[in-house]
């Protein structure tokens, strides 16, 4: 397919949770494929906090309005036991070792590869976010990659036949070059349009080019 939306994502993210059942309805409405390009988030990025310890209004405001999102589209929203990202929630340090969010975003970039990569983040997502806690105990993540269409194991198992980290920092470099640095960003023919609230102008750019599969629906 010749036109493709580029979606730069974090399972650590409320707003890329929020946004992905709109990027569903995107590809079946378009004649676009969705890429899925996962990334760490920001803060694991930028190697540093990008909030402020002694002024939490930052990341009380992105849980309020998070949820509250949720509420608006009716999406089930609790936010993560255990949280994708290992953090200092009193001083928002992250240590290097981030055994979560390092497996789900490998397991992203393989979905991908496999060409379901917004149909695994989908249902991933929806097992974080949707209140299941202890979500990376038993079989809960196996269970969500078989419904996109896959055996867990041996996607793990792919990753001893590439670089799948690398993958990763290639969608870090190709998010700067988009002109944006947060998730989630969607890019279409080098136009970043960032945010869950910006599908709808996303979609409006997606008239313009002509691309609805239904262009009387």
């Amino acid at each position: 397919m010749a036109n493709s939306v580029d979606v730069f994502w974090s399972f650590r993210s409320p707003y890329s949770y929020l946004v992905t059942p709109d990027l569903l309805k995107l590809r079946e409405d378009y004649a676009v494929s969705v890429v899925l390009r996962p990334v760490l988030p920001i803060a694991l990025r930028a190697k540093s906090t990008i909030f402020d310890a002694a002024d939490k209004k930052r990341p009380r405001y992105i849980v309020m309005d998070s949820r509250r999102r949720a509420a608006f589209l009716g999406l089930p929203f609790v936010w993560p036991r255990p949280d994708p990202v290992v953090q200092n929630l009193e001083t928002y340090e992250v240590p290097e070792e981030q055994p979560y969010i390092w497996r789900l975003s490998t397991l992203g970039v393989e979905a991908e590869r496999r060409g379901k990569g917004i149909d695994f983040a989908h249902h991933v997502a929806a097992l974080i976010w949707g209140g299941t806690e202890a979500w990376d105990e038993g079989d809960h993540l196996a269970v969500a990659a078989r419904k996109a269409g896959f055996d867990l194991a041996e996607m793990e198992n792919a990753f001893a036949h590439y670089d799948a980290r690398a993958e990763i920092e290639k969608n870090h470099q190709l998010l700067e070059q988009s002109g944006h640095w947060g998730v989630p960003t969607m890019v279409f023919k080098g136009e970043p349009f960032f945010g869950q609230d910006r599908i709808d102008t996303l979609r409006w750019r997606l008239d313009e080019a002509g691309l609805r599969r239904n262009p009387s629906g």
